[in-house]
């Protein structure tokens, strides 16, 4: 090989040398810089998760509780209806021997001894 030859191969290997560098220096500064950003978003991550399970496991309990709340609802309102239709069985025969008492007092037409009665309780 020539001396040239030689020049060119030793500038070569300097540049192929401060290239390996200047890359294995660049990710250096790359990790140092970065490292401590990645900890933080993986921190973040990780308390992001936690509460994303603890608010999944609460919105279920809301739901379930929610179903029971509608179901003891529909249960009352069942209730209800059976101690209205009860109470209306019940007071019927009372009602109907009110207004039998009504039609003896007034002479027969319910409107005209209903309105007798208001008359009466107004001091007409």
């Amino acid at each position: 090989m020539t001396l040239g030859a030689w020049k060119l191969t030793g500038i070569g290997l300097a540049l192929a040398l401060l290239l390996v560098l200047g890359a294995s220096g660049g990710a250096w500064l790359a990790a140092c810089h970065y490292r401590p950003l990645l900890d933080t978003a993986s921190t973040d991550l990780a308390t992001a998760k936690l509460a994303r399970d603890n608010l999944e496991t609460l919105a279920s309990e809301q739901g379930r509780k929610l179903g029971e709340l509608v179901l003891a609802g529909e249960l009352r309102a069942q209730n209800a209806k059976l101690a209205i239709d009860k109470a209306k069985e019940e007071a019927q025969p009372d009602y109907a021997a009110a207004n039998q008492l009504l039609r003896e007092r007034t002479g027969g037409v319910p409107a005209e001894a209903a309105a007798m009665i208001i008359d009466q309780e107004l001091g007409l």
